[in-house]
């Protein structure tokens, strides 16, 4: 009845026209996935998922989902409404990300120091990399597909993997209690956040060094890169902030309170609205990113771990 209900649920996002933009919300607490219309800022759907669903990507056809509780990573038809596989990974996955191209998802492992890559055509685990950071929380591709940096939340450092490769084959210093991750467009720069640092750190991706240390909130952790490339926003958890970065001069140039523990964020298309997960509140802060006010609060489920869109 369960499965069912998820598949009824999802199947009546069809009746949404194709250029409609959804905000996908995993609730790990409720475990329930809800649907948020990004034109009226408001839920559409709450279907449960999963045991502890996570991280979240999602495609052109699918929604994928890590379920923290059992290991697993869930795939599910956004057509048709159906779980098309549970494919069990490691114990305590955290981070999905989904490849440029849309043929590889890379998903962090924690207990397994790893990030196994999965293929998005025939839905099968096609690699398992070992990182030497400890508890690997997002594993993010860079714009052009050549490589996933990885933070680790019980590390000071970032682990490069090359996928032509598939294995680490660089480690780059930051500060300590890396979470989210993010590059520019053009992929010249990542942003690192850093929990315990207080920092966000810019990393510039040829010579795979830190060029800046900015300083934010308390307890920075979710990441999100303005399409233009000329902003950069992070989440301050302890604070209940985000902050917007400009990149040009590596400082922050605005500052909104949001709700309770904010985490993980993600931005429509154009870029104009912010969307970020408040865990403590259950609720997820529309973020203008023009006047860089907040529009609205959305009640979601219990614990939402971040969001994406579509």
């Amino acid at each position: 009845m369960r499965r069912n209900t998820l598949c009824a649920a999802l199947f009546a996002t069809l009746a949404w026209p194709v250029w409609a933009e959804l905000a996908y919300v995993p609730n790990e607490k409720s475990a329930t996935l809800s649907l948020i219309d990004t034109t009226r800022d408001a839920v559409v759907h709450t279907v449960p998922v999963g045991q502890r669903p996570r991280g979240i990507a999602v495609g052109a056809q699918h929604v994928y989902l890590t379920d923290g509780k059992s290991g697993s990573l869930m795939i599910v038809d956004r057509k048709r409404g159906e779980t098309l596989d549970t494919l069990r990974l490691g114990d305590s996955p955290e981070g999905v990300s989904l490849s440029p191209d849309g043929k590889l998802l890379a998903v962090a492992i924690e207990d397994d120091n790893a990030v196994h890559l999965v293929s998005t055509v025939n839905r099968r685990e096609v690699a398992k990399i070992k990182v030497a950071g400890k508890n690997p929380e997002h594993a993010v591709f860079s714009p052009d597909g050549r490589w996933l940096y990885v933070s680790a939340e019980e590390a000071e450092q970032v682990d490069v993997i090359d996928l032509r490769s598939r294995r680490q084959t660089a480690t780059i210093p930051v500060g300590k209690r890396p979470r989210g991750i993010g590059f520019l467009p053009d992929g010249r720069l990542a942003y690192v956040a850093c929990e315990l640092a207080g920092k966000v750190y810019a990393v510039d991706t040829q010579t795979q060094r830190v060029v800046a240390e900015i300083a934010v909130g308390q307890y920075p952790n979710g990441i999100a890169v303005h399409p233009d490339g000329k902003r950069v926003f992070v989440s301050n958890g302890r604070d209940g902030s985000v902050m917007a970065i400009d990149v040009a001069t590596q400082q922050v140039s605005a500052t909104v309170t949001v709700g309770k523990r904010p985490w993980n964020m993600a931005l429509t298309a154009l870029g104009d609205k912010l969307y970020v997960a408040n865990g403590r509140s259950g609720t997820v802060s529309v973020i203008d990113t023009t006047s860089f006010s907040v529009l609205k609060d959305i009640e979601v489920g219990e614990l939402p771990w971040g969001v994406a869109v579509r």
